[in-house]
């Protein structure tokens, strides 16, 4: 009743699973992506503040110090997406896991 691709599924998600649930196994995963996403955010706030350092002082009415705070901002904004983004595809595939395990057991059984 399954097809080959649902049951390569299957073997792989029983191999990974567990090594695919820990935390540190998401944030690893998870980082590259992360990343992309915070990357353009952090390098144009770091350009801004070395080639306009008055102007940027200027236009966001904050101290000097605050380019450190917003920098570690974007940096466990970027943790936080890894890992939720890593754990919602974790989620997503232990459900399609246990329905084609539910799925292949109605086929097997009479």
């Amino acid at each position: 009743m399954l097809t080959d691709k649902e049951k390569q599924f299957i073997d792989y998600w029983e191999k990974n699973s567990a090594m695919q649930a820990s935390f540190a196994s998401k944030l690893l995963r998870g980082f590259p992506m992360a990343l992309l996403f915070s990357l353009p955010i952090a390098l144009s706030v770091i350009v801004v503040k070395l080639f306009f350092p008055e102007w940027y002082t200027k236009i966001s009415q904050i101290s000097p110090g605050m380019f450190a705070t917003v920098i570690f901002a974007v940096f466990v904004i970027a943790l936080f997406y890894a890992v939720f983004r890593m754990h919602s595809k974790w989620e997503h595939n232990d459900e399609v896991y246990k329905i084609l395990k539910s799925k292949q057991n109605k086929g097997q059984k009479p």
